[in-house]
C-alpha cells in the first residue's frame, strides 16, 4: 500500500507547478519568456475555434501584437482554415495536446501518440519546429516532462492568466487579471 502512494506522488509531483513556481523552476518548467525590452508574451490555448480564434486575431492585428497559440490537434483537424489564418498572420503554434486530456490520467505511450499527432500537425502548417509546448490545464505529468524533452521542446506554463474561461469574465476583468504588475517577460494565458 505505500509503495503505491509513493507511485502516485511521484506521478502526480509535476501536476501543481503551474501554481507553485519553485516547484515549475525545480522541474525546469518556464513560466517566463525570452521577449525584448518591455515586453511579455502573450499565449492562447485549446483552439482553433471558429468563434473565438477570428475575434483574437482581429484583436491582435489592432494592437500590432504576436501571440503563441497552443494548438489541440483534433480541434485543427476539425478547423485547418482557421489554424492557416492563424499562421498566416504570422503567430506561432505550439502544441497542447492531440486531445484536451490530463496528463496524469495517460500513460506514456498513450501520451507520446497524443504529443505525436499534434506535433505532426503544427509541424505541417507552420515552418520551423516545434518548440514550446503546454500541457493541458498546465498539468505535466513525469512521462510528459520526459517525452517533452526527448523532442527538445520547452514546456512553458504562464506567470499572468486572465481567467477568460470563467462564465462572469469580462473584458475588463480579464485585462485587469492578465495586465496586473506585468513585467517583461511575463507570459500571459489566455
Amino acid at each position: 500500500m505505500a509503495l503505491a502512494g509513493s507511485a502516485a506522488a511521484v506521478w502526480a509531483l509535476p501536476a501543481p507547478a503551474a501554481h507553485v513556481p519553485v516547484l515549475a523552476s525545480a522541474l525546469g518548467i518556464a513560466r517566463r519568456a525570452q521577449v525584448g525590452p518591455g515586453e511579455v508574451a502573450l499565449t492562447f490555448d485549446d483552439g482553433p475555434h471558429p468563434d473565438g480564434t477570428p475575434a483574437v486575431l482581429e484583436a491582435l492585428a489592432r494592437a500590432n501584437a504576436t501571440a503563441t497559440f497552443f494548438v489541440v490537434g483534433e480541434q485543427v483537424r476539425r478547423h485547418p482554415g482557421v489554424l492557416e489564418e492563424v499562421v498566416a498572420a504570422g503567430h506561432r503554434l505550439a502544441v497542447h495536446g492531440d486531445r484536451h486530456v490530463c496528463q496524469l490520467r495517460r500513460g506514456p505511450a498513450a501520451l507520446a501518440g497524443d504529443l505525436d499527432r499534434c506535433s505532426a500537425l503544427v509541424h505541417e502548417l507552420q515552418d520551423g519546429p516545434v518548440t514550446h509546448w503546454r500541457a493541458p490545464y498546465g498539468v505535466f505529468s513525469p512521462a510528459g516532462l520526459a517525452l517533452g524533452s526527448r523532442r527538445g521542446w520547452t514546456p512553458l506554463l504562464w506567470s499572468q492568466w486572465g481567467r477568460d474561461w470563467q462564465r462572469r469574465a469580462t473584458p475588463a476583468g480579464i485585462a485587469r487579471r492578465a495586465g496586473a504588475a506585468t513585467t517583461a517577460g511575463d507570459v500571459l494565458l489566455l
